[in-house]
Protein backbone atom coordinates (compact mmCIF):
# COMPACT_ATOMS: atom_id res chain seq x y z
CA UNK A 1 0.00 0.00 0.00
CA UNK A 2 1.46 3.60 -0.80
CA UNK A 3 1.31 6.47 1.01
CA UNK A 4 0.11 10.20 -0.65
CA UNK A 5 0.29 14.01 0.85
CA UNK A 6 -2.41 15.75 -1.36
CA UNK A 7 -2.66 19.25 -1.36
CA UNK A 8 -6.18 20.63 -2.93
CA UNK A 9 -8.48 17.60 -2.19
CA UNK A 10 -11.32 19.51 -1.84
CA UNK A 11 -12.33 19.97 -5.62
CA UNK A 12 -11.68 19.13 -8.80
CA UNK A 13 -8.68 17.84 -9.60
CA UNK A 14 -7.45 16.98 -5.83
CA UNK A 15 -11.12 15.25 -5.36
CA UNK A 16 -10.88 13.46 -8.18
CA UNK A 17 -7.01 12.33 -7.69
CA UNK A 18 -7.75 11.24 -4.18
CA UNK A 19 -10.86 9.04 -4.95
CA UNK A 20 -8.74 7.04 -6.75
CA UNK A 21 -6.21 6.51 -4.43
CA UNK A 22 -8.46 5.56 -1.57
CA UNK A 23 -10.44 3.00 -3.83
CA UNK A 24 -7.81 1.39 -4.59
CA UNK A 25 -6.74 1.30 -1.10
CA UNK A 26 -3.86 3.39 -1.05
CA UNK A 27 -3.03 5.43 2.40
CA UNK A 28 -3.92 9.36 2.25
CA UNK A 29 -2.94 12.29 4.36
CA UNK A 30 -5.22 15.03 3.08
CA UNK A 31 -3.51 19.05 3.78
CA UNK A 32 -6.53 21.59 5.27
CA UNK A 33 -5.87 25.31 5.69
CA UNK A 34 -7.84 24.84 9.09
CA UNK A 35 -9.62 21.92 11.34
CA UNK A 36 -12.86 22.13 9.92
CA UNK A 37 -11.83 22.19 7.00
CA UNK A 38 -9.35 18.86 8.02
CA UNK A 39 -12.77 17.54 9.65
CA UNK A 40 -14.70 18.08 6.12
CA UNK A 41 -11.97 16.20 4.06
CA UNK A 42 -11.94 13.36 6.86
CA UNK A 43 -15.44 13.19 6.61
CA UNK A 44 -15.80 13.32 2.53
CA UNK A 45 -12.91 11.04 2.24
CA UNK A 46 -13.47 8.24 4.63
CA UNK A 47 -10.38 6.85 5.81
CA UNK A 48 -8.36 9.69 4.94
CA UNK A 49 -6.04 11.45 7.35
CA UNK A 50 -5.50 15.04 7.15
CA UNK A 51 -2.91 17.58 8.28
CA UNK A 52 -3.82 20.96 9.02
CA UNK A 53 -1.13 23.76 6.92
CA UNK A 54 -2.38 27.11 5.22
CA UNK A 55 -0.58 27.40 1.71
CA UNK A 56 -1.34 30.69 2.26
CA UNK A 57 1.33 31.19 4.88
CA UNK A 58 3.73 28.90 4.14
CA UNK A 59 6.36 30.70 6.11
CA UNK A 60 4.17 28.83 9.24
CA UNK A 61 4.04 25.52 7.79
CA UNK A 62 7.30 23.96 9.14
CA UNK A 63 5.93 25.24 12.59
CA UNK A 64 2.60 23.34 11.70
CA UNK A 65 3.92 20.64 10.14
CA UNK A 66 6.04 20.03 14.00
CA UNK A 67 2.70 19.86 16.15
CA UNK A 68 1.27 16.87 14.17
CA UNK A 69 1.53 13.33 13.13
CA UNK A 70 3.19 13.07 9.75
CA UNK A 71 3.81 9.56 7.47
CA UNK A 72 7.05 8.10 8.16
CA UNK A 73 7.91 7.77 4.39
CA UNK A 74 5.76 9.07 1.37
CA UNK A 75 5.07 7.11 -1.86
CA UNK A 76 3.69 10.54 -3.36
CA UNK A 77 3.55 14.32 -2.58
CA UNK A 78 0.76 15.90 -5.35
CA UNK A 79 0.77 19.89 -5.23
CA UNK A 80 -2.64 19.95 -7.10
CA UNK A 81 -4.22 23.56 -5.04
CA UNK A 82 -4.12 26.49 -6.15
CA UNK A 83 -5.32 30.33 -6.44
CA UNK A 84 -5.54 32.49 -8.95
CA UNK A 85 -6.82 36.18 -9.58
CA UNK A 86 -6.33 37.82 -13.51
CA UNK A 87 -5.77 41.44 -14.17
CA UNK A 88 -4.00 43.84 -15.78
CA UNK A 89 -0.10 44.19 -14.59
CA UNK A 90 -1.24 47.86 -13.67
CA UNK A 91 -4.14 46.83 -11.43
CA UNK A 92 -3.08 44.15 -9.82
CA UNK A 93 -1.64 44.98 -6.39
CA UNK A 94 1.74 43.67 -4.36
CA UNK A 95 -1.21 41.62 -1.46
CA UNK A 96 -2.70 39.66 -4.75
CA UNK A 97 0.77 38.97 -6.09
CA UNK A 98 2.32 38.16 -2.61
CA UNK A 99 -1.24 35.82 -2.60
CA UNK A 100 0.00 34.14 -5.09
CA UNK A 101 3.22 33.05 -4.83
CA UNK A 102 2.54 31.95 -1.65
CA UNK A 103 -0.07 29.81 -2.58
CA UNK A 104 1.02 28.34 -5.82
CA UNK A 105 5.49 28.69 -5.58
CA UNK A 106 6.91 29.40 -2.44
CA UNK A 107 4.24 26.69 -0.47
CA UNK A 108 5.06 23.89 -2.35
CA UNK A 109 8.31 24.56 -2.09
CA UNK A 110 8.51 25.07 1.53
CA UNK A 111 6.15 21.39 1.75
CA UNK A 112 8.34 19.77 -0.56
CA UNK A 113 11.60 20.55 1.30
CA UNK A 114 9.58 19.56 4.84
CA UNK A 115 9.02 16.06 3.37
CA UNK A 116 12.20 14.91 1.64
CA UNK A 117 13.17 12.92 4.36
CA UNK A 118 9.51 10.77 3.54
CA UNK A 119 9.91 11.24 0.34
CA UNK A 120 13.72 9.79 0.10
CA UNK A 121 12.74 6.96 2.07
CA UNK A 122 10.28 5.90 -0.25
CA UNK A 123 12.17 6.60 -3.59
CA UNK A 124 8.81 8.88 -3.66
CA UNK A 125 7.39 10.69 -6.53
CA UNK A 126 6.85 14.90 -5.93
CA UNK A 127 4.12 15.84 -8.82
CA UNK A 128 3.12 18.87 -9.72
CA UNK A 129 -0.17 20.23 -11.22
CA UNK A 130 1.06 23.06 -13.23
CA UNK A 131 -1.34 24.96 -15.85
CA UNK A 132 -0.47 25.95 -19.73
CA UNK A 133 0.25 29.36 -17.96
CA UNK A 134 3.08 27.23 -16.48
CA UNK A 135 4.50 27.87 -20.47
CA UNK A 136 2.98 31.06 -21.75
CA UNK A 137 2.02 34.35 -20.12
CA UNK A 138 -1.56 35.44 -21.46
CA UNK A 139 -2.65 39.07 -21.02
CA UNK A 140 -4.20 39.76 -17.36
CA UNK A 141 -2.48 36.13 -16.12
CA UNK A 142 0.86 37.90 -15.40
CA UNK A 143 0.51 36.88 -11.71
CA UNK A 144 -0.29 33.39 -11.91
CA UNK A 145 1.64 32.59 -15.03
CA UNK A 146 4.54 33.96 -13.25
CA UNK A 147 3.80 31.60 -10.12
CA UNK A 148 3.76 28.42 -12.44
CA UNK A 149 6.71 29.71 -14.43
CA UNK A 150 8.61 29.49 -11.20
CA UNK A 151 7.03 26.21 -9.92
CA UNK A 152 8.25 24.65 -13.68
CA UNK A 153 11.73 26.37 -12.16
CA UNK A 154 11.89 24.90 -8.89
CA UNK A 155 10.36 21.02 -10.13
CA UNK A 156 13.33 20.85 -12.89
CA UNK A 157 15.89 21.95 -9.93
CA UNK A 158 14.48 19.23 -7.84
CA UNK A 159 14.81 16.75 -10.29
CA UNK A 160 18.07 17.31 -10.84
CA UNK A 161 19.01 17.93 -7.27
CA UNK A 162 17.26 14.26 -6.00
CA UNK A 163 17.90 12.27 -9.08
CA UNK A 164 20.94 10.47 -6.87
CA UNK A 165 17.86 9.71 -4.13
CA UNK A 166 15.76 8.29 -6.77
CA UNK A 167 13.28 10.66 -6.33
CA UNK A 168 11.01 11.36 -9.41
CA UNK A 169 9.36 14.76 -10.14
CA UNK A 170 6.79 15.08 -12.44
CA UNK A 171 4.88 18.52 -13.83
CA UNK A 172 1.65 17.96 -15.84
CA UNK A 173 0.59 20.95 -17.45
CA UNK A 174 -3.18 20.98 -18.09
CA UNK A 175 -5.36 23.32 -20.25
CA UNK A 176 -8.30 24.82 -19.30
CA UNK A 177 -10.47 22.26 -16.71
CA UNK A 178 -13.63 21.75 -15.89
CA UNK A 179 -12.83 23.05 -12.27
CA UNK A 180 -14.65 25.57 -9.18
CA UNK A 181 -10.97 27.28 -10.05
CA UNK A 182 -12.21 27.89 -14.03
CA UNK A 183 -15.55 29.36 -13.44
CA UNK A 184 -13.90 31.45 -11.14
CA UNK A 185 -11.84 32.77 -14.33
CA UNK A 186 -15.25 32.63 -16.24
CA UNK A 187 -16.51 35.07 -13.92
CA UNK A 188 -13.42 37.68 -13.82
CA UNK A 189 -13.45 36.86 -17.55
CA UNK A 190 -16.98 38.09 -18.04
CA UNK A 191 -17.45 34.74 -19.69
CA UNK A 192 -20.22 32.25 -20.02
CA UNK A 193 -19.10 28.65 -18.12
CA UNK A 194 -19.65 25.66 -20.45
CA UNK A 195 -17.94 23.00 -18.29
CA UNK A 196 -18.56 20.38 -20.79
CA UNK A 197 -15.95 22.55 -23.09
CA UNK A 198 -13.56 21.80 -20.71
CA UNK A 199 -11.13 19.02 -19.81
CA UNK A 200 -13.22 16.65 -16.92
CA UNK A 201 -11.15 16.62 -13.65
CA UNK A 202 -10.67 13.12 -13.69
CA UNK A 203 -8.90 13.24 -17.10
CA UNK A 204 -6.49 15.22 -15.27
CA UNK A 205 -6.36 12.77 -12.57
CA UNK A 206 -6.30 9.96 -14.68
CA UNK A 207 -2.79 11.43 -16.54
CA UNK A 208 -1.54 12.19 -12.86
CA UNK A 209 -1.63 8.74 -12.28
CA UNK A 210 0.11 7.25 -15.37
CA UNK A 211 2.67 9.23 -14.42
CA UNK A 212 2.65 8.08 -10.58
CA UNK A 213 2.34 4.09 -11.71
CA UNK A 214 4.93 4.25 -14.33
CA UNK A 215 7.76 1.42 -14.01
CA UNK A 216 10.56 2.30 -11.93
CA UNK A 217 12.82 2.71 -14.83
CA UNK A 218 10.56 4.73 -16.74
CA UNK A 219 9.85 9.06 -15.31
CA UNK A 220 7.22 10.94 -16.52
CA UNK A 221 9.04 14.85 -16.18
CA UNK A 222 6.33 17.15 -18.59
CA UNK A 223 3.00 16.07 -20.07
CA UNK A 224 0.40 18.96 -21.20
CA UNK A 225 -2.77 18.16 -21.74
CA UNK A 226 -5.10 19.76 -23.92
CA UNK A 227 -9.28 19.96 -24.09
CA UNK A 228 -9.88 17.29 -26.62
CA UNK A 229 -10.92 18.14 -30.29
Amino acid sequence: MATHLITGAGSGIGAAVTRRLLDRGDELWLLARDAGRAAELRERFEGARSVVGDLGEPERLSWALSQQDLPDRLESLQHIAGVVELGEVGELSAKVWNHTLAANLVAPVELTRLLLPQLRLARGHVLFVNSGAGLRANPQWSAYAASKHGLKAFADALRAEESGNSLRVTSVYPGRTATPMQEKVHRQEGKEYDPARWISPEAVATTLLTALDMPRDAEVTDLTVKPGP
